[in-house]
């Protein structure tokens, strides 16, 4: 990224010199790039500042450009999608919000049953951002293609850790962001299918085939692309590791505390995920006597330490969604990092009791 916050300072717009055009070619190379990463071409990609904007752009914009209908998603999304839901609502479409099982999961059957023939687009995240379960994407990619809905998919949490290949999951609308995978912060994608319709959120320049106006963040979208890479090459491995790490941590945290709990299913779940809760515990005195030694938390980093929507959906009570630790694992995490964290949390614990 080095060389295009300084000498390539260029605007990659701007083909007429050499510093726009070496900016242009860094941005079609770093597409090509990513698209190869999901299997798609090059121009089913739309750069924005992240997956929060991705996901409005694909809401939004979709639902707009097909008219007022029916949508469908599910009660564990993250904020980014059910917020554009909300707004969506105001504007005269309709939302279903499908309740997960206490596994966090979703099924066909759920989806079948909630179709009507007013459903135009249905939103289902491929890993959630709290409890990182799985959803069955190509099963109910399959189910919107046979009854001629679009599918919109949150892959942020996924990419660089599972394989997302939008046409194979039968995926229509995938949001991706380069900060999950040690990327940039404020740099994302949108990539559509051929021929899907999009209205565009901005105007002003034309940028992106009109989908995204703004001058494109040069650095960013190189950063995003090298990271992809980086994630992809050593993907199996990684996670391979982490897994590993992840599930000593999960029996280390049962022999300390014997009463914790599982939140979201083990099996489909993201690698480097583990989320739990502690009954009888005080959340926020186990939160604060953590807060020197652990970087973890309750739930998203959106949800300015109100209780998780997303394990008071999946049967939580208030008190235990206040009460639990979303712990992720990244590549630095070793295995005496997992040993402290198991004391640090059992002592914690032990000191929050009710």
């Amino acid at each position: 990224m080095a060389p295009f916050w300084s000498a390539d300072w260029g605007n990659p717009s701007s083909r007429q010199h050499r510093l726009g055009l070496s900016a242009s070619a860094a941005v079609k190379m770093a597409r090509r790039q990513l698209a190869e990463a999901v299997g798609v071409k090059p121009e089913r990609l739309v750069f924005t500042s992240g997956a929060t904007e991705a996901n409005n752009l694909a809401l939004l914009g979709h639902a707009r450009a097909l008219g007022k209908g029916h949508l469908i998603s599910v009660a564990t999304e993250h904020h980014a999608v059910l917020d554009p839901l909300k707004q969506l609502q105001r504007e005269g479409f309709s939302v279903t919000l499908l309740a997960p099982g206490p596994d966090g999961l979703i099924t066909p059957q759920q989806l079948e049953a909630a179709i009507t023939p007013e459903t135009r687009l249905v939103s289902v995240m491929a890993a959630n951002n709290e409890i990182g379960v799985l959803q069955p994407l190509e099963q109910l990619g399959a189910l919107c293609r046979s009854h001629g809905i679009t599918l919109h998919s949150d892959g942020a949490q996924a990419f660089g850790t599972v394989p997302l290949n939008p046409d194979a999951l039968g995926v229509d609308l995938l949001s991706l962001s380069a900060h999950k995978l040690y990327g940039p912060k404020g740099i994302g994608a949108l990539v559509l299918r051929d021929g899907i319709v999009i209205e565009p959120l901005q105007w002003g320049g034309g940028q992106e085939e009109g989908l995204r106006a703004g001058t494109l963040p040069t650095a960013l979208i190189v950063g995003f692309a090298a990271a992809a890479r980086s994630a992809l090459q050593d993907r199996d491995q990684r996670n391979c590791r982490l897994q590993g790490l992840r599930d000593q941590l999960w029996e280390g945290l049962q022999q300390r505390l014997p009463g914790v709990l599982l939140n979201g299913a083990m099996e489909p779940r993201l690698p480097h995920n583990l989320n739990i809760s502690l009954p009888g515990v005080n959340g926020s005195r186990l939160h604060r006597a953590l807060r020197p030694q652990l970087a973890c938390s309750s739930g998203s980093a959106c949800s300015n330490g109100a209780p998780s929507h997303v394990l008071q959906a999946i049967g939580r009570t208030r008190a235990e969604a206040e009460a639990s630790l979303r712990l992720s694992l990244g590549r630095d995490t070793t295995p005496e990092d997992i040993r402290q964290a198991v004391m640090a949390i059992g002592d914690a614990a032990a000191a929050a009791q009710v």
